[in-house]
């Protein structure tokens, strides 16, 4: 009995991380093509014949909306890429592992377009080559003429790197939390739907200033404190607090968004404030 009990806690909460995995692919901070959907299926029909309260047949019903949500993602995904002629890098591959050596050949034969230049050697040019190399001295003698230059090297200290911004003035952790309570104001005053766009965040008076925000940020979201939602049809990049620091769930799958902080884009962002 005792261990009948167990096992429905467990489904609960396995339901319960669907749920919250299926969630954050719509809220668009995870690849809807992370979830594998056949696994899912799998453990919801694993434990559906241990449900026989209303609220567990609903939280089955939830998860199941939930996956279903994400297929729809997934489905519009594919034909978002079909219809903007978009050839993804994967299925590249997987082309050319199955075309046969010749088809591979013919292809790059159309593509490739050299440039026809007529070289020859002659027994002049081999009997200039070879007294040039015969002159040459010994490579051990010709690298004594550049000895090493010896560098003194000494720690740093910790004035030194802050003068340097290698290292802020106050903790880590001090700086970090400081920094989300910026963000919460910043959406707070200027902000629509909890949200605030990346860059009117993360853009400062001095490039360098930008970086470390942005390198900040980025910790935000790494640490639970915020998370990004982001829009590809659109180009844009919005950045959410939490009220509370959220920790990640064992059954969710980080993924690394790398976001270009050029020089160029931030004059630009810059002239357009």
């Amino acid at each position: 009995m005792q261990s009948g009990k167990r096992l429905t806690s467990i489904g609960r909460e396995k339901l319960q991380q669907i749920i919250e995995l299926c969630r954050s692919v719509e809220e668009r901070s995870v690849d809807p093509f992370t979830v594998d959907v056949d696994d899912i299926i799998r453990v919801i029909r694993e434990y559906f014949p241990l449900w026989d309260k209303p609220e567990d047949l609903c939280l089955d019903a939830e998860a199941i909306h939930s996956v279903a949500s994400v297929v729809r993602l997934q489905s519009e995904w594919v034909k978002r890429r079909s219809t903007s002629l978009c050839a993804d890098p994967f299925l590249i591959e997987e082309k050319v592992r199955s075309m046969g050596k010749e088809d591979v050949l013919n292809v790059f034969l159309k593509a490739w377009h050299p440039i026809v230049e007529l070289e020859q050697l002659s027994l002049h040019s081999l009997s200039e080559a070879i007294e040039y190399w015969k002159s040459l001295r010994p490579l051990k003698d010709r690298w004594m003429e550049f000895p090493m230059p010896e560098l003194e090297v000494e720690p740093a200290t910790r004035e030194e790197l802050i003068s340097q911004r290698i290292l802020r003035d106050k903790a880590f952790a001090e700086e970090l939390e400081s920094f989300w309570g910026q963000l919460k104001e910043k959406v707070k005053a200027g902000g629509a739907d909890g949200k605030i766009g990346y860059w009117n965040f993360i853009c400062a008076e001095t490039y360098e200033e930008t970086v470390h925000r942005a390198f900040l940020a980025s910790f935000l979201v790494t640490y639970g404190y915020a998370t990004l939602e982001i829009h590809p049809l659109e180009g844009e990049i919005y950045i959410k607090p939490f009220e509370r620091q959220v920790k990640p769930s064992t059954g969710r799958q980080l993924v690394s968004i790398p976001i270009l902080i050029s020089k160029e884009e931030w004059e630009k962002r810059r002239r357009g404030a």
